[in-house]
């Protein structure tokens, strides 16, 4: 094998070649693919080669099979060596002279990325947190990695609920940023933070890191379309805002803007970002996601100020967009947003009287949720309180009395809660006799929590959520 600075050697080349070659096959040659890169350890390579193609088994075997133990197994490897090498560099002066270039980070820190997503994948929490700890600790030199990791670990803290954890680490990455002189990606962990301040209904808080993060995007001058997605998030982020606080008169300005930035972009080529700050290469969502966002916030708009027919139409509009898209984009959010969507305009069918209607919306639904394990975790709550509706709606009074109990053991959500146990409370009601159980649910309200503003409250906590999902994809 070359040495350091020279060209490798015409065997690893034809091998990679075979190996991309067969990995792009339609359809794909896994096996074979594989088979390609196993063969690299043959010639005994050197420990960066060795390092890399281990990262390239492990990448392959994570996206391409079911082998979850063996992608692991060399991801693993990956990183050990990757760190022995960057300690034998750290340490001497003359061996791998060549471990410092940002190839050879890009392997390491890949690694890391991919190997605690695995582990996440395999409920393995406890070793997924300390490895990206540990990365991003050694990353500080390396901007683009050390915000991709510290947004990875926030984003496995806020799957696990906590998080205050979560929007430290924003808080984190976002000085980071201004330090290295990186204005747009401190926008977007700022914007990020306030997704999370949202989730947490923490609106004293959200209110001045909006203000902050406006300037901020009104300021900075860069790529077009990442300005413009920018100020998508940070409107999708105001009106959200606006509609949790029952603001709806407030929101119109920003729904006006919210579309004048969408036809903004549409005109915008897609054009390869090459920003000069290695910091700045992300983006927040394509903006065919970005099209689809834009209706469903107005259809949370037209849900909370009454506009049924408006909320149909512009739903029926999303719902078509979203499987032109999922033909082409098996993309998680895009099952988030159908998922958000169907709950809306299955309440304003129960509204309106279309309840077969509604009950097939209820299916598709329930169809989505089965293909995601974490989306029926996310939306069980949500899909028990609908079915209780639909329950209200035909008259079947045991059975939603059942889905609305279900639901509040689902839920840990203080609005959700009390508009399901306003329902159930209507259920006693009904029913006439049920008056010890109505007293005893009534006692339960606390009466420190407010009663939710919004109409469409068991969906509207989801949103941040959703677009968790997609914040953070390299460009």
């Amino acid at each position: 094998m070359a040495s350091g600075g020279e060209a490798p050697e015409s065997w690893y080349l034809a091998l990679l070649g075979f190996a991309e070659h067969f990995r792009t096959s339609s359809p794909p040659k896994i096996r074979l693919c594989v088979h390609c890169l196993q063969a690299v350890f043959q010639f005994k390579p050197p420990q960066r080669v060795e390092a890399r193609t281990h990262l390239q088994l492990g990448s392959v075997l994570y996206h391409h099979t079911k082998n979850s133990e063996l992608a692991r197994s060399h991801l693993e490897k990956a990183w050990f060596i990757s760190q022995q090498i960057s300690f034998l560099n750290h340490n001497s002066n003359f061996l791998y002279k060549d471990c410092h270039v940002p190839q050879f980070e890009d392997v390491k820190f890949e690694a890391a990325s991919l190997l605690s997503e695995l582990y996440c994948q395999q409920n393995l929490v406890d070793s997924a947190k300390p490895l990206l700890r540990k990365a991003i600790q050694i990353s500080q030199q390396t901007p683009y990695w050390h915000c991709r990791l510290l947004f990875q670990l926030a984003q496995l803290h806020t799957l696990e609920k906590d998080l205050v954890s979560a929007c430290d680490l924003l808080g984190v990455g976002a000085e980071y940023a201004r330090v290295v002189g990186s204005e747009y990606t401190r926008a977007l962990f700022l914007l990020s933070k306030g997704m999370l301040l949202l989730m947490e209904r923490k609106l004293q808080e959200v209110h001045p890191l909006l203000t902050l993060c406006g300037q901020i995007v009104e300021n900075w001058q860069g790529n077009p379309i990442q300005k413009e997605s920018l100020r998508v998030f940070f409107l999708v982020l105001q009106v959200t805002h606006y509609l949790d606080a029952g603001q709806v008169k407030s929101v119109k300005p920003c729904l006006k803007q919210l579309q004048q930035c969408i036809q903004t972009i549409s005109t915008l080529h897609d054009d390869e970002i090459l920003p000069s700050n290695p910091a700045d290469l992300f983006h927040w969502l394509p903006k065919e996601h970005m099209c689809v966002l834009v209706y469903l916030v107005t259809v949370m708009h037209s849900m909370q100020a009454g506009y049924l027919e408006k909320a149909q139409k512009y739903t029926d509009k999303a719902l078509m967009q979203l499987e032109k898209l999922k033909m082409l984009d098996c993309s998680a959010i895009l099952s988030s947003f159908q998922v958000i969507l169907l709950e809306h305009i299955i309440m304003c069918r129960l509204v309106t009287g279309h309840k077969a209607t509604a009950l097939q919306e209820i299916s598709q639904v329930c169809q989505l949720c089965q293909q995601s394990p974490r989306l029926f975790s996310n939306h069980a709550a949500q899909l028990h309180t609908l079915l209780g509706l639909y329950c209200i709606s035909v008259n079947c009074m045991d059975n939603a009395e059942a889905q609305f109990t279900t639901a509040l053991r689902l839920t840990t959500h203080q609005e959700l809660w009390t508009f399901i146990v306003t329902n159930l409370a209507s259920v006693y009601i009904r029913e006439g006799n049920r008056h010890q159980e109505l007293y005893s649910l009534l006692e339960r309200i606390n009466p420190d929590h407010n009663f939710p503003v919004s109409s469409h409250c068991p969906t509207l906590i989801l949103l941040p959520r959703a677009l968790q999902r997609g914040q953070e994809v390299p460009a």
